[in-house]
């Protein structure tokens, strides 16, 4: 059930924000056992949802992450940006109306499956949107959310392309005009860009690379798949040694090294790949291979739990970068023991 993976990295924000487990100590176990593979069932579906249900149109608390050019600028969340106000921040709110969709694509008959639909075409409106282009266009906005939220952008609208529902096209054909930005402002930057950024968190090139790769394939936008072609190969092609035993850094939600790993298995001839991949992590290939998961000391802290994003977001790179290869098959079961 590869869609798993998918919807489970949504709750890298959403579970952050309302969990209140206590701290407990972690014991790490050093061996390779088999774990058995997280099957998504309609009743934890229904859970997950409850999430972005719950925060897309909640205003506050909220960070804005705005460059104020004059007091015209000082207004509130939702007026800024009326299609995507709530969950904390931009992103996050982009990242919850995808969560919505894909989890309707794949339980269709998720509760309140009709209000679900309808607050993602309130928010996803003509208007709205107009809005948020307008905000992006701004003078002082060139590089806002750049390339995290741009990625979970494309997410979104890769999404919607790929739902065979009656609403999802007009949800696209809304969407549209802050996809085309979206896309404009990639093909601008990629360019100028003269080395990756290869951080734990939002600015990581490999992954904004990605989440934009996949929507040009989807899409079959020709032009931004070569660049990003080109420049993956660029960024990374003589990368060799990750030194994957740093990771993760002290409140990362994403692993740099198997983030440019799954790049490259997207943008390379397999066998390139293999040999690429030889070089830049050895280890992968050894069947006694393990990496322990990240270890979160306190889930009401908003940064220090952003490890158990990385765990959901290692186990998504990792399975991708098995698909279709035997020979990593084994990395499945660390992915699998990541996400349990």
């Amino acid at each position: 059930m590869k869609y798993v993976y998918y919807i489970l990295i949504l709750s890298i924000f959403f579970n952050c924000q309302n969990s209140h487990e206590t701290k407990r100590d972690i014991e790490v176990d050093t061996k390779i056992t088999k774990v058995e593979a997280p099957k998504l069932n309609l009743e934890q579906a229904n859970r997950l949802a409850q999430l972005p249900i719950h925060c897309i149109n909640t205003e506050y608390p909220n960070k804005l992450g705005q460059t104020l050019g004059s007091d015209e600028d000082l207004k509130s969340p939702q007026e800024l940006h009326p299609a995507f106000y709530g969950c904390f921040d931009w992103h996050s709110a982009v990242h919850g109306h995808w969560s919505l969709v894909k989890l309707l694509k794949e339980f269709p008959e998720l509760n309140n499956r009709d209000e679900v639909i309808q607050k993602l075409l309130a928010n996803i409106s003509k208007e709205n949107i107009q809005q948020e282009v307008l905000y992006f266009q701004g003078k002082h906005n060139t590089s806002y959310e750049r390339t995290y939220g741009w990625a979970w952008l494309l997410k979104l609208a890769e999404e919607l392309h790929t739902w065979n529902y009656p609403e999802a096209e007009t949800l696209e054909e809304n969407l549209q005009p802050l996809t085309d930005l979206i896309v404009e402002r990639y093909l601008e930057f990629l360019p100028k860009l003269n080395y990756p950024i290869r951080v734990g968190e939002h600015p990581n090139t490999a992954f904004g690379l990605s989440f934009a790769y996949d929507y040009a394939l989807s899409v079959e936008n020709t032009q931004l798949k070569t660049l990003i072609e080109n420049r993956a190969k660029e960024f990374y092609s003589d990368d060799q040694d990750c030194p994957l035993e740093w990771e993760p850094s002290g409140f990362d939600f994403l692993s740099p090294c198997l983030e440019e790993a799954a790049l490259m298995k997207r943008v390379l001839p397999i066998e390139e790949f293999l040999t690429w991949v030889n070089d830049f992590l050895p280890e992968l290939k050894d069947e006694s291979f393990n990496i322990e998961v990240g270890r979160v000391s306190d889930r009401t802290d908003g940064k220090l739990v952003h490890l158990d994003g990385v765990n959901f977001s290692r186990a998504w790179s990792l399975n991708y970068i098995a698909k279709d290869l035997p020979e990593f098959a084994h990395l499945q079961n660390i992915a699998n023991n990541h996400i349990n």
